[in-house]
């Protein structure tokens, strides 16, 4: 007669499986990918003029995916000891160890691999290229170079994330065009405002772990300023699509309705600075939500305008 195991060892082998998978897929950051997925798919659909083909799509999202894990890991392996500093990440894996350094390295050097030859063989070697730039431009000049040594940081390092948009194109086309470049300004004037103004709401964060944030080595309203000015240019950025990519008045009528709204959110965070506002009643994570909600409605009336 076979001796079944142990319920509770069972349970506890179940468990400790599972944590070992969380803690993995937490290091790729997946809220992080969630973002870069938004700007990819309805860019394929602009370069398709329509649905692009099922497989292509598909597989462009899948090692895009693997792409960005790759350059989030790698990340979290580099900054493991700030990650250990901030309260907002002080839960990430190698913070609290659950995975070690050196496999969170291979993990994230086999991710990168792994997506760079799947984009390559199934979609088209020019995707799988500039999946690679990516994940090289986010670890070596964004994580070991510029992160910790300039309030610069997020502004020139938010190249890496402006990457999907000419993947989707290239993964339909196997080139770029001026389209998906006037989308890349799109992301890249967006990202700083964005980010700025999470770094506001933890500030104190990034000082304690030494990163230049602009909210550390500047005053609020020297702040506000330049998110007012990026917040601009990422609006008169999206309108120059309408005449570029000849999109119908749908998508120009919901760019100009969207960044009026987001340009209304921005002055309104300098009224609280100019009111005398500081720390949580200034709001800027008001700012920062709402950037997300832009940018994910404004991709997706980039790939509604495709279809009609």
């Amino acid at each position: 007669m076979t001796t079944k195991p142990p319920t509770a060892a069972l349970e506890g082998t179940r468990r400790t499986t599972l944590a070992t998978v969380r803690a993995y897929v937490a290091l790729t950051k997946p809220r992080i990918i969630e973002l870069l997925l938004i700007t990819t798919l309805p860019v394929m659909f602009l370069a398709a003029h329509g649905f692009p083909p099922l497989w292509t799509a598909v597989a462009t999202l899948v090692f895009g995916t693997l792409s960005a894990g790759s350059a989030n890991a790698l990340n979290c392996y580099i900054d493991r000891d700030i990650d250990a500093t901030m309260r907002r990440t002080r839960r990430r894996p190698l913070a609290r160890h659950e995975v070690s350094p050196r496999n969170a390295l291979i993990f994230g050097v086999v991710l990168g691999a792994l997506s760079t030859l799947g984009l390559g063989l199934s979609v088209n070697w020019v995707a799988a290229g500039l999946a690679l730039a990516a994940i090289l431009f986010y670890v070596f000049v964004y994580s070991m170079m510029l992160k910790r040594r300039t309030a610069q940081n997020v502004v020139w390092g938010g190249i890496a994330g402006c990457m999907p948009v000419l993947i989707g194109w290239a993964g339909i086309t196997g080139r770029l065009d001026w389209a998906p470049v006037v989308l890349f300004g799109v992301v890249f004037f967006w990202t700083p405002p964005h980010t700025w103004t999470l770094a506001m709401r933890y500030r104190e964060d990034y000082a304690a772990a030494k990163v230049p944030m602009l909210p550390v080595v500047a005053t609020e309203r020297r702040v506000v300023l330049e998110c007012i000015a990026y917040t601009w240019a990422t609006v008169i950025c999206s309108l120059l699509l309408w005449p570029i990519a000849g999109t119908t008045p749908l998508y120009g009528v919901t760019a100009a309705v969207l960044g009026a709204v987001c340009l209304w959110e921005v002055y309104r965070l300098n009224a609280r600075v100019k009111a005398g506002k500081t720390g949580v009643a200034l709001r800027p994570m008001r700012f920062f939500h709402w950037s997300n909600a832009y940018l994910a409605l404004l991709f997706l009336a980039v790939a509604v305008d495709s279809l009609l």
